[in-house]
């Protein structure tokens, strides 16, 4: 893993996406799955977002709230209801002091998400470093094999060729001493259209010459 004081120099003033919300980041896993860690990691993120997503909630219902005491007071300043405007008053204190606990709840939360984000891609860049590495050395592997079977196939392609061009030479000669008669006998055949060409022009080449005699 790398050094931590690295990573936040790295990180120093570029923005990270928040990964749990990112479709990209999920598929980079679809293949092998995410480890124990950063199955871990996540969840503690998600359960911030959550909890920053309630926080947020309240601080809108209360500013809601406010507004509509705001508004109650200002519709009903020419009356004579000062208990009534010290009560509305009094819950404008209590909406303010919470609202002013909310926030700083959510900057905490905020600091935090960040916190486990960063660490999550922390987490998330050592097991891809360590992916990409594993897959280029099987790569390399690879290569060498097919290297090594390219060698392998050359030779026995010459070996081949080799075996072929003897084979043509027996049977020909074959043919040229004992006929196709007698390489019948003995189960032979030569199924190479060229020796079968040539055989069967020798043949009438000497058909040819005995009928001139």
């Amino acid at each position: 893993m790398n050094d931590k004081k690295d990573f936040e120099a790295a990180l120093k003033g570029k923005k990270v996406p928040l990964l749990v919300l990112d479709q990209k980041w999920h598929r980079l896993f679809a293949i092998h799955g995410k480890t124990d860690e950063i199955s871990a990691t996540e969840k503690e993120l998600d359960e911030l977002l959550k909890l920053q997503g309630k926080y947020n909630n309240e601080l809108k219902n209360l500013k809601k709230l406010k507004s509509k005491i705001m508004s109650n007071i200002v519709a009903n300043m020419g009356d004579d209801g000062d208990e009534n405007r010290d009560k509305d008053k009094q819950l404008i204190d209590e909406i303010n002091e919470k609202a002013d606990n909310i926030e700083g709840e959510l900057i905490e939360i905020q600091k935090n998400i960040k916190a486990v984000n960063d660490r999550l891609m922390l987490l998330s860049m050592d097991y891809f470093s360590e992916k990409i590495e594993k897959n280029k050395l099987e790569s390399k592997e690879i290569d060498d094999w097919i290297a090594n079977i390219r060698v392998e196939l050359k030779k026995n392609v010459i070996r081949k060729q080799n075996r072929d061009i003897n084979n043509r030479e027996i049977y020909s000669y074959l043919h040229d001493i004992f006929g196709a008669e007698v390489l019948d006998l003995f189960d032979i055949e030569y199924d190479d259209p060229m020796v079968f060409n040539a055989n069967n022009a020798n043949t009438d080449n000497a058909n040819n010459e005995n009928k001139g005699n």
